[in-house]
């Protein structure tokens, strides 16, 4: 008979472990081919479409548009193989071409080989409790039940604190059902004991979401247990907004910086006025170059000298990472929310081709049609706010980078030059540093370094 493969949602980028279904593809019953599109998701990133590595029929979609699944849920079921008439009704029939291989797809996807899939292993209904060894029972019985028929079970955002209900007490020193450092680094900080903690994942695996479910109830509880027995009624006119998409990626990203990061910020005001002339003289005689280009070109020139700012941190490892390249990142305000787009090996560009590929880069957010890769690994982040008509600003840092680097608005104001007071145009640059890869001496040179080259652009000459 031919195999009803179940295809999950993969692994769409570093670092994403959920998206939003936006549109489907293809309905119940429609063949697909191998690597077609069948579905378009929006992730943290980007809008991605999906494409499915089977080619069949479709037996089976899960979730609506709009529904948010989380990475490794079923996404849709295929039957591979021919189709045969039984009692009237259309089933899939024995594999064409001896089997599944011919089927499967020659990407890859994350979680999915190139090879064909394995055929799906036989269920064998369990024995009875009382047959079963002690240990075995006891783990049958808090395992989390399987879902029913095209009801597949997801871990939900806002399941009820009763979902983080404690195991038997007989498995207190057995094994936790965790894999990933990064749960038990998050349950360790918060003192959460994951034996305390039911898995929603597959065999019971404990997930992120599960042990973000757990410290929020355990918040819940101490909030109870600190609040007065008479609680004011609840505002059941305030609008609620889902924090998820680019907007819980934003909040989720910023909250971690703030929780990890130990982080200052320094400022300065320069003169732009040189550096205003000195981008006229360069648009009469050539392509258009942005303000934001030229502060951009001058943040790789400072990079190359104070390299500890263009670095990571491993916690685990309590080292300090300097990294090679500078792939520069760069604040754009879309419709969708804040996005940050990475110019890849910025410094080995002068300030014409970042301009180009800022550009390019920015229509492509406006549109909503950057890929994950375009979103991810930048090493230092410029966020120019002046756009919005403010001065001055404190960054948050795009973690795990260690700096960044806001520009206020280019206004005219009053400033000392040459002995006499004089209208100039006038920037505030504000630098936020992770204090562990530097001190202030450190910072304080980079920002003085790019208040240099702001105010008398020619420094940059020895660069180039």
């Amino acid at each position: 008979m031919a195999q009803v493969l179940e295809f999950k949602l993969p692994d769409l980028g570093e670092g994403l472990t959920e998206a939003e279904i936006v549109r489907w593809l293809v309905e119940v019953g429609d063949v697909v081919a191998v690597d077609q599109p069948v579905v378009e998701v929006e992730t943290a990133k980007a809008m991605v479409e999906v494409p499915c590595p089977y080619g069949g029929v479709v037996t089976a979609r899960f979730g609506e548009e709009g529904a948010e699944l989380p990475v490794g849920a079923p996404l849709l079921t295929v039957a591979v193989g021919s189709m045969e008439r039984v009692d009237g009704h259309e089933v899939p029939g024995e594999p064409s071409g001896g089997g599944a291989g011919s089927e499967a797809s020659g990407n890859v996807l994350v979680g999915y080989g190139t090879a064909a899939p394995a055929a799906r292993r036989r269920r064998v209904r369990p024995a009875p409790v009382s047959a079963q060894a002690p240990a075995e029972a006891e783990r049958t019985a808090s395992a989390p039940a399987p879902a029913t028929a095209g009801q597949p079970v997801y871990a939900a955002a806002g399941r009820s604190a009763s979902a983080t209900a404690a195991p038997p007490a007989g498995d207190a020193h057995g094994p936790v059902a965790v894999i990933s450092p990064l749960v038990r680094k998050l349950a360790r900080q918060h003192g959460l004991d994951l034996r305390q903690v039911v898995g929603t994942g597959r065999d019971g695996l404990i997930l992120r979401t599960d042990v973000e479910c757990a410290i929020r109830a355990a918040d819940e509880e101490r909030t109870a247990d600190a609040s007065p027995a008479v609680r004011p009624a609840p505002d059941t006119s305030a609008e609620r907004i889902a924090l998820r998409g680019v907007r819980g990626a934003v909040a989720e990203k910023l909250s971690r910086s703030r929780r990890e990061i130990p982080d200052a910020t320094c400022w300065v005001d320069a003169d732009a006025t040189e550096l205003m002339a000195a981008r006229a003289a360069m648009n009469a005689a050539g392509p258009k170059v942005s303000v934001l280009a030229l502060l951009a070109r001058i943040c790789t020139a400072a990079l190359a000298r104070f390299p500890e700012l263009n670095s990571t941190v491993d916690a685990e490892a309590r080292e300090i990472v300097r990294l090679s390249g500078v792939h520069l990142g760069f604040a754009a305000q879309t419709e969708r929310g804040l996005v940050v787009p990475v110019v890849r090996d910025a410094h080995t560009r002068n300030a014409e081709s970042i301009g180009a590929e800022i550009a390019r880069l920015t229509e492509a957010a406006r549109d909503g049609k950057l890929t994950p890769a375009q979103l991810t690994g930048g090493t230092f982040t410029l966020n120019n706010y002046g756009v919005f008509g403010v001065d001055g600003s404190t960054p948050i840092i795009n973690h795990p980078e260690a700096a960044m680097l806001g520009v206020g608005r280019i206004v005219p104001k009053p400033w000392v030059h040459e002995g006499e007071l004089a209208v100039r145009q006038v920037v505030q640059l504000s630098l936020t540093f992770d204090h562990r890869v530097c001190d202030g001496g450190t910072a304080g040179g980079f920002l003085r370094y790019v208040a240099d080259c702001v105010e008398q652009p020619a420094i940059l000459l020895r660069t180039l």
